[in-house]
């Protein structure tokens, strides 16, 4: 479908999101929201891509909330991305940036954030809701909500938490400063670092190892860590390992494992 605020590419199985709203800084407004919700639904569903990036264009990743767009909203007549997630989650009438970041973390595909520049409020907790992340070495990183009289909503006081510990979460949410990609590397928020004309061909080799291997196992390994990260009993997780196993055990993408490993080749898996 044609977007206004996006770009959506396909390259060797691997499809990037670009916003491009470089002279808004790539502020999120209700529409841009709805856009990128609708590209990743559009490249979950592609089964040649196996991976996704989320980046931007410009020198900005993004400054979060188009504050010039939420001036505009009718505060004693909400709008519907005040009701609540689970409602529009299970009736999918609406789509948002709450939407957007369920969806990141519940599709079957790892989703690289590339982030090119300042990631700012909104645009933080969504590059911290993907699976992995690499930054320019002119990235910044800042939960600036407090300073404008809100929260790190879209699941920000729940992700950030989880990436760096309460304790680190709370100083970089009550107090607003702005973190370098280095100290981002050092808290664990980015995997790596790299210089800014590197960004995308570091995204794109990590792209391409991932989409090397067998897609199902790939979906099931991502479903299974985040499924750890919340389940507080280790037998009850390591039952669900063991059910996702002999799912495995069944493929076909198995048994080419198993025959690449015994042939000395190189797998051509097929996501079966």
């Amino acid at each position: 479908m044609p977007y206004k605020m996006v770009l959506v590419n396909r390259q060797d199985g691997i499809g990037t999101i670009t916003l491009n709203r470089p002279d808004k800084r790539n502020a999120f407004n209700m529409e841009m929201m709805g856009e990128i919700d609708m590209a990743f639904e559009e490249l979950a569903k592609d089964k040649e891509v196996k991976a996704i990036i989320l980046t931007a264009e410009g020198k900005v990743f993004s400054a979060g909330l188009d504050f010039n767009w939420a001036a505009t909203m009718d505060t004693q007549n909400l709008p519907p991305m005040a009701s609540t997630v689970r409602g529009r989650a299970v009736t999918h009438d609406e789509r948002s940036f709450l939407t957007l970041v369920l969806k990141i973390q519940s599709m079957p595909k790892p989703v690289i954030a590339a982030v090119n520049g300042v990631a700012l409020g909104g645009a933080f907790v969504l590059a911290i809701a993907c699976d992995l992340k690499i930054a320019s070495e002119n990235a910044q990183f800042g939960m600036l909500q407090v300073k404008r009289g809100l929260i790190p909503d879209g699941g920000g006081t729940y992700l950030l938490p989880r990436a760096v510990g309460l304790t680190k979460a709370l100083e970089l949410a009550l107090i607003g400063d702005l973190i370098d990609a280095r100290e981002a590397e050092r808290l664990s928020l980015v995997n790596k670092v790299v210089p800014h004309d590197d960004l995308m061909t570091a995204a794109r080799e990590m792209a391409t190892k991932i989409a090397r291997n067998a897609p199902l196992a790939v979906a099931m390994t991502k479903a299974a860590m985040y499924r750890g990260l919340h389940e507080p009993d280790l037998a009850e997780h390591m039952d669900y390992e063991v059910y996702i196993m002999n799912i495995l055990f069944g493929t076909e993408d198995f048994q080419e494992g198993m025959s690449s490993l015994w042939e000395k080749r190189n797998p051509t898996f097929k996501g079966k």
